[in-house]
């Protein structure tokens, strides 16, 4: 049985909303989407290099969500709220996915990014029940936002 979210969840959900308007992280997250393509560690060092402007923005984008999906796994914000009006984490979680097991394995974290990953998980499972097929399609449409040069390769 589902259930109503908390006054105080939703206080919560509206504080993180917020948060994601600051307009340098809406900045970071536009880069991150135009440009943050790696099959693997290489192509994400090159990208996203530590004390790069490509570094800053990913940490800014993925430190939000990661930041966001530890409220949400710890059950301080509502599943059924943040995963219908909060999907954007789960497109950050794909674009990382394929370099996220040599990235922990570099920086000897294997928490790196563990919040957005369960959070990822347990999206994935919410939608296909709810409407099945939805995440096929959206990883299909993720494939065709790849820039042109990089699809011909």
């Amino acid at each position: 049985m589902a259930t109503t979210p908390t006054h105080e969840q939703a206080q919560l959900h509206l504080q993180v909303y917020e948060q994601r308007r600051e307009p340098r992280l809406r900045q970071a997250r536009d880069w991150f989407f135009k440009n943050c393509f790696a099959d693997n560690w290489n192509d994400a060092m090159r990208i996203t290099a530590p004390g790069t402007e490509g570094g800053t923005n990913f940490m800014m984008v993925v430190g939000y969500w990661e930041q966001a999906c530890a409220l949400l796994n710890y059950g301080l914000l509502h599943d059924d709220l943040f995963f219908e009006t909060s999907g954007e984490f789960f497109g950050v979680w794909e674009r990382i996915k394929p370099t996220i097991a040599e990235g922990r394995e570099q920086w000897a974290n294997k928490q790196f990014l563990a919040h957005v990953e369960k959070a990822a998980q347990r999206f994935e499972t919410w939608m296909e029940k709810r409407s099945p097929g939805h995440i096929a399609k959206m990883r299909e449409f993720m494939k065709q936002m790849r820039p042109q040069q990089e699809k011909a390769a």
